[in-house]
């Protein structure tokens, strides 16, 4: 499976789980890292562990499991690390405060998903 495709099943999963403002964010040109970061907020820090719940259930169905999880308990950032694929999950008040995909913006590689 493409790393473009496991960013699009992570971003569908936090979708499906009303995330708001998901970006997928291709950042091969600048870090060798990962790929892609996908990027999702929750109103909650119930709803952050749901999101994540969500992704790691929906990835799992397609036999991919993370790498390296973490944050998740604490329900205010959580990043689930897919080799070529990290995804991020914010509560409201950490993505404004880190604002990553500003970070990694290039004019070019942000892209918003619609479901």
């Amino acid at each position: 499976m493409e790393s473009y495709e496991i960013a699009r099943a992570a971003a569908k999963a936090l979708s499906d789980k009303k995330a708001a403002d998901i970006v997928i964010v291709n950042v091969a040109d600048q870090t060798v890292v990962c790929s892609y970061f996908v990027i999702g907020s929750g109103k909650s820090t119930t709803q952050v562990k749901a999101l994540g719940d969500n992704v790691e259930e929906a990835l799992e169905k397609l036999d991919l499991r993370p790498v390296r999880s973490e944050g998740m308990r604490e329900g205010r950032w959580g990043v689930l690390d897919y080799g070529d694929v990290v995804v991020h999950i914010f509560n409201e008040e950490s993505r404004l405060f880190y604002y990553l995909e500003r970070l990694w913006d290039s004019g070019k590689n942000v892209e918003r998903f619609e479901d």
